[in-house]
């Protein structure tokens, strides 16, 4: 996406045309979503493409409410719902097709400062603590990583040194919280435009806000692949979705989910990954920058995909995927 001039400056014009908005008061309309679900090829295409991938669903979520927007990142709930946040540091809680039906909400992530507008509040990523209830949002921009305590207000923010010199619009695209209490952030993009595979990654011994600078790693994903969300296996692999800018108008896109085992992370060495699933633009994609696992009782595992629609709904969607996947068939790389 990086490679490509003229096309990823038309995409800056489109985005600049959406982040210059300001947040207005919360309405008191309830909030009501859609789900269509989607066309999809036949399942000897699918697993073509998927891998070690099922196929269990996919659906294009329709809603009018101008708080529906954007979603980079999610958290599956513990009671079957997902919590999506946007790139303005909204959150969306919704119950997925098929799942006990709860009413959805939306709300704001109670940030200090008194700034307005989606650029001071540009949420890529997203962390959380069970036990405290805590979140930890990336904010890319800011190059920042901030705190909110279970009822979403901010309690400490940190800009690492290690992070500083991850650009404007590049910065911290995935996070996830280790079990052992470590965290990790991994830059949308590679190191510069003549690299196509090494993102620089940072690995905190604890809260980024108290441990602020974290050890620098970088880990290796496809060819010209930008990193745009992580999740965790209970076995602590990482699941790490990718995407690619193909297309300006009409806008189209491609994606990968990559495995990589955090056992072999280690500070100042490359983090390696293997490509499981292709996202590829002949299938019903659009721009996938979410990833969320649930376990299942019968030991697979669910994997809810997401994309951004950036606030332009004319041009992009927001659609909703339905993966699983038995994790013993899924590779230990670089064991």
């Amino acid at each position: 996406m990086r490679r490509n001039i003229a096309l990823s400056t038309l995409l800056a014009v489109l985005l600049v045309l959406t982040w210059g908005r300001g947040h207005m008061p919360r309405p008191d309309e309830n909030l009501r979503i859609s789900a269509v679900p989607v066309a999809m090829p036949p399942p000897r295409v699918l697993a073509r493409y998927l891998g070690p991938f099922r196929f269990e669903g996919a659906w294009h979520l329709i809603s009018r409410d101008w708080r529906f927007f954007g979603y980079s990142s999610m958290l599956p709930q513990p009671n079957g719902d997902i919590l999506a946040v946007n790139d303005a540091g909204g959150y969306l809680r919704f119950s997925p097709p098929a799942a006990a039906a709860h009413r959805p909400q939306a709300g704001w992530f109670s940030f200090r400062d008194d700034k307005t507008d989606k650029l001071a509040h540009d949420s890529e990523s997203v962390a959380y603590d069970s036990r405290t209830g805590r979140y930890w949002l990336g904010l890319e921009g800011q190059n920042a990583i901030v705190r909110f305590d279970a009822r979403m207000e901010e309690e400490a923010r940190v800009r690492p040194r290690t992070m500083a010199r991850w650009g404007n619009n590049t910065g911290p695209e995935a996070m996830a919280r280790l079990p052992d209490g470590r965290f990790i952030t991994i830059r949308e993009v590679t190191r510069s435009w003549g690299e196509a595979r090494l993102h620089e990654g940072v690995v905190f011994d604890g809260d980024p806000t108290v441990h602020r600078d974290g050890h620098k790693f970088l880990f290796d994903g496809p060819d010209n692949f930008s990193v745009v969300d992580m999740a965790l296996l209970p076995d602590a692999r990482a699941l790490i979705l990718m995407r690619r800018f193909l297309w300006p108008l009409p806008m189209r896109f491609a994606g990968r989910i990559v495995i990589a085992d955090t056992a072999q992370l280690r500070p100042d060495r490359i983090w390696h990954s293997s490509s499981l699933a292709s996202l590829a633009a002949v299938l019903p994609v659009d721009n996938f920058e979410a990833i969320g696992v649930v376990p299942q009782s019968d030991h697979r595992i669910v994997i809810w995909l997401m994309s951004d629609d950036n606030d332009m709904r004319v041009l992009q969607r927001t659609l909703l995927w339905k993966l699983s996947v038995d994790p013993h068939k899924l590779p230990w790389p670089a064991r």
